[in-house]
């Protein structure tokens, strides 16, 4: 029943710390060139990533695409102390088509480790970092250099654009050891420096509770001539799917500057497809974001709730916000041609039966909550997960704020928290597996006003 990728992790203690790192790492295959031309990765995102040891398959990445709510994907594609230096699947293809799918990328690597990690030298030809502190460290700073050409290259024989993020994954290692600890500072500092130089944007990874609280102390003390990574990936597995930790506080690499890995290595299964992962809550560039965008000059329609209208009687007015709402978006999806004057006359009802009929309603001078569901499942209907974001994920919450209060979301145009909760109590509710992703059943559900 699927692939099985296996990931070799260690907890060890070093001093008074507990240690959390992940150990298995992928490898560099040898990849053809890019086809076209990538977007810069991960960009601005907030959502769920994982990450394991080997680049999984074609077919394991599209299942998961369309049944996990994982939007970001690590892989490992570079260094020589990585754990799966042989790689099946990961080649120049393979990212082009994942990017083009829609996954947003964490390029890692593992390379030369601190000269105190007693995990390291894995290999023979994996050198750890010199802890030599002639010249402020200059040894490890040129292999620092080294490796960050080496993961450049690496990244464009990929084709992984230009200003996209790097990770370099410093593993578990005792900071009380101070040569140790200020060596693997300056490598990573030099690391940073180069990776910049080349047109990438440089971060790392590492524990909470060794090398991202060394880097803290760093950034507190602010040596002269120190580079600092410009992104966190803080491993601490507490099982919080957010981006803080208690090793460091909070305004550090913040805002959208962090990513968390909250749970090591475990297995899911989605979509038939089972793979060993650590899961990753990911905060990054702006965040997911949605544009603004306007419909008919500026008519609101975006509401926390959505009532039923009807003609006007002796004793009933009907709102003409949400008269309006309806005229502009009947207008946008081509069922109305009146003006947008917010009453509810006539030639609206006859474009309203119209759109009944259309759509499998009943045929009556009221638009109920239904309808509005209707109206807005009309547009496109894109499969959205956490960090989804844009027009659709507007259309989601508003068709959401048509049903009873505790399915509403706030309008933001991103999926976000509130929004997965919201539709998993709409999924609940209609005996739907309750995913929080707006799936085909999703807007088949809301297009039937369900």
């Amino acid at each position: 029943m699927g692939d099985f990728i296996r990931i070799r992790y260690v907890r060890r203690a070093l001093g008074a710390s507990l240690i959390a790192g992940v150990i298995g790492v992928a490898g560099l295959a040898v990849p053809s060139p890019a086809a076209a031309a990538n977007p810069v990765t991960p960009g601005s995102f907030t959502g769920f990533g994982f990450d394991q040891c080997e680049a999984p398959s074609q077919m394991a990445m599209d299942r998961w695409w369309k049944h996990s709510n994982f939007g970001a994907v690590g892989i490992y594609i570079a260094g020589n102390s990585r754990g799966c230096r042989k790689q099946t699947n990961l080649s120049a293809t393979w990212v082009r088509k994942q990017q083009a799918r829609g996954w947003r990328l964490l390029p890692i690597t593992l390379g030369p480790q601190a000269s105190c990690n007693p995990q390291f030298p894995r290999y023979r030809d994996d050198p750890r970092i010199s802890a030599s502190s002639t010249k402020q460290y200059a040894a490890a700073k040129r292999q620092g250099i080294s490796q960050a050409n080496a993961t450049v290259d690496a990244a464009k024989r990929y084709g992984i654009a230009a200003g996209s993020t790097m990770f370099y994954d410093l593993e578990g290692f005792d900071t009380g050891n101070k040569r140790c600890r200020e060596s693997a500072m300056w490598f990573v500092s030099a690391w940073s420096h180069r990776i910049k130089k080349l047109g990438y944007r440089p971060a790392m990874y590492s524990s909470a509770a060794s090398g991202v609280k060394a880097m803290y102390a760093v950034w507190k003390a602010q040596p002269r001539g120190f580079v600092y990574p410009a992104d966190l990936w803080i491993a601490d597995w507490d099982g919080r799917a957010n981006t803080s930790t208690k090793y460091i506080p909070n305004s550090p690499w913040n805002p959208h500057r962090r990513v968390k890995q909250y749970r090591g290595p475990h297995k899911e299964t989605h979509g038939g497809v089972t793979i060993e992962i650590d899961s990753n809550y990911v905060d990054l560039g702006r965040g997911s974001s949605a544009r603004r965008v306007t419909h008919c000059g500026g008519v609101p329609v975006s509401f926390t709730s959505y009532p039923d209208l009807k003609p006007r009687t002796s004793s009933y007015t009907p709102s003409p916000i949400y008269t309006k709402a309806l005229e502009c978006m009947l207008r946008e999806r081509g069922s109305f041609s009146g003006p947008i004057d917010g009453t509810y006359d006539a030639g609206l009802v006859r474009s309203i039966n119209a759109w009944q009929r259309s759509h499998g309603l009943a045929v009556r001078k009221t638009w109920t909550r239904a309808a509005w569901k209707t109206l807005w499942a009309a547009n496109s209907r894109p499969l959205l997960k956490r960090g989804s974001a844009g027009e659709a994920v507007r259309d989601l919450q508003r068709a959401l704020n048509a049903t009873s209060a505790p399915e509403r979301a706030k309008v933001t145009g991103v999926l976000d928290q509130n929004t997965h909760v919201a539709l998993v109590a709409y999924q609940k509710r209609l005996g739907r597996t309750p995913t929080g992703m707006a799936t085909e059943v999703t807007w088949y559900d809301l297009a039937h006003g369900r």
